[in-house]
């Protein structure tokens, strides 16, 4: 059976949190804060604190304010806020880029910042599809993101959380044409990435075969766990 379409993941969200109940929210590698933006403006009595360690896109983020969204330069391995500050934290494609020696620790920080009984939802590529493959040739994430979920699942073995949900889903992703796609995907500032006459051409050769008269279109694979911190880790 295949996983479900979802083109908008705060609708997945909303069918999995009660947000009314967890109105004090912190996005964790926040990067533009999408998904955060829409949520305030759809639900009027939530919060929202992003913290993101990119500087410039801190920088840009600041230039955009919104009401009730609060940006502060920081990540999840040192969070800048007390105990039980929040009730829901968002990491969205953002716990891979942890270092991975401080994985187990930035978890326990969003713990640390967490209400008993708050939420963490955590939303992650999977290391598979077609743009994947594109991916892979300059960029390829398949050690980190496998460490990742083993920190998740380390996570719930310890105690200190419960899962609530994992399921997996499927997000679709279009390019106009390779331009848009060298911008958006390897002109990115949280890394930075230099790539040879060579390598260029090779991704270029493999993305190509995807276009259509209206772009490339990919599906990208994504699974979604969302764990309930218990009263003591």
């Amino acid at each position: 059976m295949s996983a479900p379409r979802v083109t908008d993941e705060l609708e997945l969200l909303q069918s999995l949190v009660d947000l009314a109940q967890h109105p004090r929210i912190i996005e964790l590698g926040c990067g533009a804060a999408h998904l955060s933006r829409k949520l305030l403006q759809r639900h009027p009595d939530s919060t929202v604190t992003g913290l993101e360690v990119d500087e410039r896109r801190h920088a840009k983020n600041l230039l955009k304010p919104q009401e009730r969204l609060t940006f502060v330069p920081a990540g999840a391995q040192a969070i800048p806020f007390g105990e039980t500050t929040f009730d829901l934290a968002l990491m969205l494609k953002s716990l891979h880029h942890v270092p991975l020696d401080l994985l187990d620790q930035a978890l326990a920080e969003v713990h640390r910042v967490l209400r008993p009984q708050g939420l963490l939802y955590v939303s992650e590529p999977v290391f598979a599809g077609a743009l994947n493959e594109v991916m892979r040739l300059f960029h390829d994430e398949e050690v980190v993101r496998a460490a990742a979920l083993r920190a998740l699942r380390a996570a719930v073995a310890s105690g200190a959380w419960e899962q609530v949900a994992e399921l997996h889903f499927e997000t679709p992703v279009h390019y106009r044409d390779f331009a848009e796609f060298e911008q958006r995907m390897i002109g990115v500032t949280f890394v930075e990435h230099r790539l040879d006459p060579a390598t260029l051409r090779a991704v270029r050769e493999r993305f190509e075969p995807h276009m259509t008269a209206d772009g490339a279109h990919f599906v990208r694979p994504m699974r979604v766990n969302l764990l309930r911190r218990r009263s003591a880790a």
